[in-house]
């Protein structure tokens, strides 16, 4: 059996795995049974997480084929597409069965136009698809009565049910997990245009919606994909309109004004904790702070500096600014960027500029991506 044989298997395998593994995940969702020791669970409900798994996969897999085949079209060498699956486990309290998907270039693009060809083609192509499967979702909503099948304590309140079972006092008594599903400007639009006021789901209970949980965290991976920062799909989109120099001054100010609005929202650097808490807080969150910023690849000495102006300016903020917010959990990913992917964009082999109609399907895909960013796409927040 041949080496390329051998890598095909590995990753057929891998869908299939990652198949299950979203399947049991929407399962969850669908049915609201958990998969942990649950005697109720079948293989009905199993087949419930279709709902799921079907639309994110094919979303997922429309993008990373639109980056093989333009790869293929450059000529420049690439793997079939990887998925990361998730294992259920119960540790986990909310999962989506994947990290997503990826391919890998196996021969450098040389020029920024295959650069910026490759990087565009898979959010556009996995976009189409996301729109018709959100428009889907929207047009097929249950009627509002349908979250009582999973919350029957909820009718006692009628449909007013939101105002009384989302009182944050009284989650905290009942020591209630919420979790919430952050709206992007495009589903935004969609909830004024393809469905019933009545029926549009609240950010509460969206995970047992599975199609439209589907259409949403794809939208949030396309998001992701489209930073534009270092040689994520949106870096290169980036790279390809405003060059080098300029790429690099966008990335490092976008990278910043992330970490920054993360810092706001990290809940263990809360003026408001108990002081030994507090300082454990600072204590992680500022090494996570330092490792972000090594992506900008500066002398030790200068990200040390840097760290600890913006943790200080954070602290004060929250200290004396009543009502400032932001989203820690940003901060995981400007760690991963920081760390493994990089902030900068390494410079083509060959420059060309780019004609009008690559400018325009640019602009159109940095349009994408202001359309699915969500500035808090997934909240949890457990009791304590």
């Amino acid at each position: 059996m041949s080496r390329k044989t051998k890598q095909i298997i590995f990753q057929v395998v891998l869908f299939v795995i990652t198949f299950i593994t979203t399947t049991l995940a929407g399962s969850e969702f669908a049915s609201g049974l958990p998969l942990s020791f649950n005697p109720n669970y079948s293989w009905n409900t199993f087949l419930s997480g279709l709902q799921f798994s079907v639309p994110l996969l094919l979303i997922l897999t429309v993008h990373e084929f639109g980056h093989y085949f333009t790869a293929m079209y450059h000529k420049v060498r690439t793997s079939l597409p990887y998925y990361i699956p998730i294992p259920p486990i119960p540790v986990f309290l909310l999962n989506f069965g994947t990290m997503g998907a990826l391919i890998r270039l196996r021969s450098r693009p040389k020029s920024n136009l295959q650069n910026f060809d490759i990087g565009l083609a898979g959010p556009l192509a996995g976009f189409v698809v996301a729109l018709l499967a959100l428009f889907y979702a929207y047009r097929t909503l249950p009627p509002a009565e349908y979250i009582f099948q999973f919350h029957p304590e909820y009718k006692q309140y009628g449909l007013d049910y939101a105002s009384h079972a989302y009182d944050p006092q009284i989650m905290k008594e009942q020591k209630a997990i919420d979790v919430q599903i952050g709206s992007s400007l495009i589903t935004w639009l969609f909830q004024q245009v393809a469905t019933d006021p009545a029926r549009i789901p609240n950010p509460h209970e969206i995970m047992h919606y599975p199609v439209l949980m589907a259409c949403y965290f794809a939208l949030f991976v396309t998001c992701l994909n489209l930073l534009p920062i270092g040689q994520l799909d949106g870096g290169h989109v980036v790279y390809g309109l405003f060059g080098f120099k300029k790429h690099k001054v966008i990335a490092t100010v976008f990278f910043i004004a992330l970490i920054f609005y993360s810092g706001l929202g990290w809940p263990y650097i809360k003026p408001d904790l108990p002081k030994d808490e507090l300082l454990l807080g600072i204590v992680f969150y500022v090494f996570l702070l330092f490792q972000a910023l090594k992506g900008l690849r500066l002398p030790t000495k200068d990200t040390a500096m840097y760290t600890a102006l913006i943790f200080a300016v954070q602290f004060l903020l929250l200290q004396y600014v009543p009502g400032v917010e932001g989203y820690g959990g940003w901060l995981i990913f400007g760690v991963i960027i920081g760390r493994f992917i990089g902030i900068e964009h390494p410079p083509s082999e060959i420059e060309q500029p780019l004609d009008s109609k690559r400018i325009l399907l640019g602009w159109i895909t940095l349009l994408i991506f202001i359309l699915c960013f969500s500035p808090a796409p997934i909240m949890v927040n457990v009791p304590r």
